[in-house]
């Protein structure tokens, strides 16, 4: 019986508007959210602001535990302006975390050129999956154990590849990455569409980590495959 109502609430117009309503508002979140990232990765650069310089370990330990941080935050004060708040300064503070990598690619003399190719493929794969999620009349928010497993394996392969650094891993590693939040972006827009997410606070910051871990493992692939020092 309680089946049935949910099939009944989930086709019904006041459903579908306010379902409507939190993709329009995680959209426009999720535009306004990449001005902090931009301007971080900007003061990032011209601080050449490097977080792991020391040991990457203990960086990478004080990055999720700053990250968890953030997320906890802006779960706890998802209804309210303070949560929108700490999400548009957790997205500067992945803007500064995301000028090291940006550094990097701007040290290649086709660095910029090669920026613009991650770009350019991180809004056609979320392009791709928004629609596949808005189109197809499939719910994808069954893929979530899965995804979960998938993200549990590349975070034990990165803690690996920090004290076995090998090139080979971190390619795979990327490969997997592009893969893993691609598929996230189609269960994360899935959810939104199906009911199952229905905060548009939570909506972007799920969509925005999916759309930054994309880019940043693009961008990685091209400067392995076609950085140019010359």
């Amino acid at each position: 019986m309680n089946t049935n109502f949910e099939m009944t609430r989930s086709g019904s117009p006041e459903f579908v508007l306010q379902q409507n309503r939190v993709l329009r508002n995680t959209y426009m979140l999720l535009g306004l959210s990449m001005v902090p990232t931009v301007i971080g990765a900007l003061v990032g650069i011209q601080m050449k602001f490097s977080f792991f310089a020391g040991s990457p370990f203990i960086a990478f330990l004080v990055f999720m535990g700053v990250a968890f941080g953030f997320m906890w935050g802006i779960e706890r004060n998802k209804n309210s302006g303070l949560g929108v708040a700490l999400l548009l300064g957790f997205t500067f503070f992945m803007g500064l975390m995301l000028s090291r990598i940006l550094q990097v690619a701007l040290g290649f003399s086709n660095g910029g050129s090669m920026i613009a190719m991650a770009a350019g493929g991180t809004g056609a794969v979320f392009f791709t999956m928004a629609t596949i999620a808005s189109v197809s009349k499939r719910d994808f928010s069954g893929m979530g154990k899965f995804l979960m497993a998938g993200l549990i394996l590349i975070l034990l392969a990165i803690v690996a590849n920090i004290f076995f650094p090998m090139p080979a891993l971190s390619l795979t590693i990327a490969v997997a990455m592009v893969g893993l939040f691609s598929a996230y972006i189609l269960y994360d827009i899935s959810r939104i569409i199906h009911g199952g997410e229905t905060n548009y606070v939570s909506a972007t910051l799920a969509v925005y980590l999916d759309i930054y871990n994309v880019f940043v493992s693009l961008l990685q692939l091209i400067m392995a495959f076609t950085g140019d020092r010359d």
